[in-house]
C-alpha cells in the first residue's frame, strides 16, 4: 500500500500534467541496458547493491557553469516505470530474454535511493548531480532515461541563462524580456516543451509553445505572422484588423515590406487612432534587417511622434552573442524572441554527462570502484559521495567532492586542493557548509516534494547571487574551485594504483 505523503500526491500532480498524461516511461532506454539486465538475472547477480553518480566533464558553450535541470523528469519516470502487457509482448517477440526474465520485468518497481542536486541549483564538472543506489537489476535499466532527462534541460537551462544574461545587459532595459520562440526548430515534440520549460528555469519569461504553456502554467505569447500582413490589401488595414481583434496586447510586426518607409509609418499612424480612443500600440516587433539600425532609428521615429512608450521586440536567429553586440552597437530593443539557438543550443547540442558505477557490493558491504582511463578527464571518482558547497560571508567560496560520511568542522578552517594539480591550495575560514545532494527516494518512497515551476526560477536567482561576476562572465569564465576531500583523493589515488598492472612502475 502507497503512503499517500504530499510528495506522493505532488508527483500524481505532476503526472496529470498534459505533457506526462498516460505516457509510458519502461521502454525509454537502450536495448543493452535490458541485455545486461539479463546477464544480471541468468547469473543471479540482479539483486547485488551498487553506486552510480550522473555527472558531467566540461561546461558547454565555454560557460562557467550549468543550471541543474530536469529532476522533475526523472522523479516522473520512477514514479510510473511499469512493463505493461504490451511491453511484455513487444520484449517477446525479439526472441533475446527468457519468460522467466520477463517476469521479472512485469513486476518491476523501483525501490532503491536516489539523491540529487535540486533544479536551478548551479554546479559543476565532476560533481554529481544524481546518486542512485540500489539493486544493480534496477539502476541499470535507468541510465538512459535519467541521462537523456538530465543532459537536455541542464543544456537548454544554461543556454537561457546566458541569452537571459546578455539582453540584460541593456543598461536602458536592464530587466529586458528573453521569450522562447523555438517550437518549429527545436527536434521534436519533447524538446520543444521541455525545452521550453528549461528555458523558464533559465530566466525567459514566457514561450509561443501552447503546449508547455498548458503543461507547466507558463505564460504564452505571440503576436502576428508577416502572412497576416500579406493577407490584407495594405500593411495599416492589417494593423487595424490585429488591433481591433486583440485590443488589450497590439504588437505589430514592422517589417514584412520595409521598416522605416511603411511598417513604422504605419504603426504610428495606427498609435494616434487608438490614442483617440483611449487605446495603444504596446509594441512593435522587428524580424529581420539591421536590427540595430532599424531599432536606432525606429526609436527615433516614435519617439518623435510623441510614443516613448512603445517598445521594440527584435527575432530573427539571436543568441546570447547577437543580443550582446546588438546592445554594443546602441540597439534599442526593449525584449527579445529567441527561438532556434535557444531550443537547440546551437554550437554546442548535448551537455554529455555520463552515468558512472562509483561502488558495488561485494561480501555484503559496498566496496568503492574507479574506472581508468588512458585519458586523465575519464577517470572516475570512486564511492558514495556528497557534494558540499562553502559558503564565506554570503558568497560561494569553493566545492568539495567528499565522501558521504565525511564530517566537516565549520569552526575549524579548511584547506583545499586541486585534485590535479595538487600544489594549489586554498585555506577557507569562518564558513557555512551546504550540502548539494538531497534525498528524493529513501526505499523507492518518495521523500521529496517536487518545487513549482516558480520555485525553481526562484532558486536559480537566489543560487547566481551567491557566485562573483568572473565565474558567471560568458566568454573565458574563471574557473571556480571544485576538489576533491584528502579522504576521497587518497581513496582515489590507492585505487589507480591498486589497478596498474603487476610489473609496472609508478610514473
Amino acid at each position: 500500500m502507497t503512503i499517500r505523503t504530499r510528495a506522493f500526491e505532488r508527483v500524481e500532480e505532476v503526472s496529470a500534467l498534459p505533457i506526462y498524461r498516460d505516457r509510458k516511461a519502461a521502454l525509454l532506454t537502450d536495448f543493452y541496458q535490458l541485455t545486461m539486465m539479463y546477464g544480471y538475472h541468468q547469473a543471479d547477480g540482479q539483486d547485488q547493491r551498487v553506486v552510480f553518480d550522473l555527472f558531467y566533464r566540461t561546461n558547454p558553450c565555454g560557460n562557467g557553469y550549468v543550471i541543474a535541470a530536469g529532476l522533475e523528469q526523472v522523479v516522473w519516470y520512477l514514479h510510473n516505470l511499469r512493463f505493461d502487457d504490451e511491453d511484455i509482448a513487444y520484449l517477446r517477440s525479439l526472441g533475446a530474454f527468457s519468460d522467466d526474465f520477463l517476469e521479472e520485468l512485469r513486476n518491476f518497481r523501483f525501490t532503491g535511493h536516489l539523491y540529487a542536486v535540486p533544479e536551478g541549483t548551479v554546479v559543476f564538472p565532476n560533481e554529481p548531480l544524481l546518486r542512485f543506489e540500489g539493486r544493480v537489476f534496477e539502476l541499470q535499466l535507468v541510465e538512459s532515461a535519467v541521462l537523456s532527462f538530465v543532459n537536455h534541460q541542464s543544456l537548454i537551462a544554461t543556454k537561457a541563462r546566458r541569452i537571459v544574461d546578455a539582453a540584460r545587459a541593456n543598461t536602458a532595459h536592464p530587466n529586458a524580456p528573453v521569450i522562447e520562440m523555438g517550437l518549429r526548430r527545436a527536434q521534436n515534440m519533447d524538446a520543444s516543451v521541455f525545452g521550453a520549460r528549461a528555458a523558464m528555469i533559465g530566466g525567459c519569461v514566457g514561450t509561443s509553445n501552447v503546449l508547455a504553456g498548458q503543461s507547466f502554467g507558463m505564460a504564452v505569447l505571440g503576436t502576428q505572422a508577416h502572412s497576416w500582413i500579406q493577407n490584407f490589401d495594405s500593411e495599416l488595414e492589417a494593423f487595424r484588423a490585429y488591433a481591433q481583434t486583440f485590443p488589450d496586447n497590439v504588437v505589430l510586426l514592422v517589417d514584412t515590406y520595409d521598416v522605416l518607409r511603411s511598417g513604422v509609418p504605419n504603426a504610428i499612424a495606427l498609435a494616434r487612432e487608438l490614442e483617440a480612443q483611449g487605446r495603444k500600440v504596446h509594441s512593435i516587433r522587428i524580424d529581420s534587417g539591421d536590427l540595430a539600425y532599424f531599432s536606432k532609428r525606429a526609436r527615433q521615429m516614435l519617439d518623435a511622434a510623441g510614443y516613448p512608450d512603445i517598445g521594440i521586440i527584435a527575432s530573427s536567429d539571436l543568441d546570447e552573442f547577437t543580443i550582446r553586440d546588438l546592445l554594443i552597437q546602441g540597439a534599442k530593443i526593449t525584449s527579445w524572441g529567441v527561438g532556434t539557438h535557444l531550443i537547440t543550443s546551437q554550437g554546442c547540442p548535448a551537455l554529455g554527462g555520463v552515468y558512472k558505477l562509483a561502488a558495488r557490493e561485494r561480501e555484503g558491504e559496498l566496496e568503492p570502484c574507479i574506472k581508468v582511463s588512458e585519458n586523465a578527464s575519464k577517470v572516475t571518482n570512486p564511492g558514495k559521495k556528497q557534494v558540499l558547497r562553502f559558503i564565506v560571508e554570503g558568497h560561494a567560496s569553493a566545492d568539495l567532492i567528499a565522501l558521504d560520511d565525511e564530517v566537516i568542522d565549520p569552526t575549524q578552517p579548511i584547506e583545499l586542493f586541486d585534485p590535479v594539480h595538487t600544489y594549489k591550495r586554498k585555506t577557507i575560514r569562518n564558513f557555512t557548509v551546504e550540502p548539494l545532494l538531497t534525498p528524493v527516494y529513501q526505499s523507492g518512497e518518495l521523500v521529496y516534494e517536487l518545487p513549482t515551476l516558480t520555485d525553481i526560477q526562484s532558486r536559480v536567482e537566489d543560487q547566481l547571487k551567491l557566485f562573483s561576476s568572473e565565474v558567471l562572465r560568458p566568454v573565458n569564465p574563471h574557473g571556480y574551485h571544485v576538489d576533491l576531500s584528502q579522504r576521497l583523493w587518497n581513496l582515489k589515488h590507492d585505487l589507480l594504483l591498486a589497478q596498474r598492472p603487476a610489473g609496472v612502475p609508478s610514473t
